[in-house]
């Protein structure tokens, strides 16, 4: 669905197990395992780390693309420039804050909060946005300067 399938292919690809993984990464191997079969959503941070760690973008584990790195990636997900591309989306479309809360099914002080910067945006709703709004996760997270649309 999200990343579990790249996720994994990534880990096998580095002859890894889940127990290596977990213990690089410095987590518990049951968390890792409940992220890799997404029984637990991995807070967007983690997915920073992952794709960090793998030197992918966040759109190629969420299968958004084939390409595994863009050529001006960042490793730091820029809290205050996701929130002005999530603003600047959003009005964009012409959609509320409220219409977007009700789209991703939270409130509108959490949509307030991620605009602002106060806090990053929950993985399942990057997901959503992106998936609805077709633009890149790495774009709208300030990982990646250029804006980048999918179909």
């Amino acid at each position: 669905m999200l990343y579990s399938e790249r996720l994994k292919y990534l880990r096998e690809e580095k002859e890894l197990t889940q127990q290596d993984l977990a213990d690089l990464i410095k987590i518990h191997p049951a968390t890792y395992s409940q992220f890799e079969r997404e029984s637990s959503i991995i807070p967007i941070k983690r997915l920073n780390t992952f794709a960090n760690f793998f030197n992918v973008s966040i759109d190629y584990l969420f299968s958004f693309t084939n390409i595994r790195q863009y050529n001006d990636n960042k490793e730091k997900i820029n809290l205050e420039l996701s929130g002005q591309r999530l603003k600047e989306l959003r009005k964009k479309n012409k959609i509320t804050q409220e219409k977007l809360a009700t789209f991703l099914n939270t409130t509108q002080s959490n949509i307030v909060g991620y605009e602002k910067g106060t806090f990053p945006i929950a993985t399942p709703y990057l997901y959503m946005i992106c998936k609805k709004y077709g633009i890149s996760a790495d774009y709208l997270l300030g990982k990646t300067n250029e804006p980048i649309y999918f179909k």
